[in-house]
């Protein structure tokens, strides 16, 4: 894994990628659009801030890298299937913690072979 998160004192973070790893701009735009900043903050269980205005800012960018994850996790479970040929059980098994959930990975692979973007 090229891009790399090294924990450097207290509750501090850098995170470093390089050109190739972001070929759509994804992560240039979730660090610089601060929906990373906000989506971290929802992980960490920060409360929503008083201004109301600002809660909407962070929901609506907590939300929005969401879609993008699922999306690209979407498109992962498409290569784990097309690429790396691995079974619908060993797939649910480990994306989903659950090998009987073998239907529901295949409606990831069905919707990210409709997507445009994988």
């Amino acid at each position: 894994m090229s891009v790399t998160v090294t924990k450097t004192a207290g509750h501090k973070a850098e995170i470093t990628w390089g050109q190739g790893d972001d070929p759509h701009g994804y992560l240039a735009r979730a660090v610089e659009g601060d929906q990373l900043a906000y989506a971290l903050e929802a992980l960490g269980g920060a409360t929503v801030p008083g201004n109301e205005d600002q809660a909407l800012l962070a929901a609506r960018h907590t939300t929005a890298l969401a879609r993008l994850l699922q999306r690209r996790a979407v498109a992962q479970v498409v290569q784990l299937r097309d690429v790396h040929g691995l079974s619908w059980r060993r797939i649910a098994e480990v994306v989903l913690e659950d090998k009987d959930k073998q239907s529901a990975v295949r409606r990831m692979y069905d919707s990210g072979l409709r997507g445009t973007e994988n």
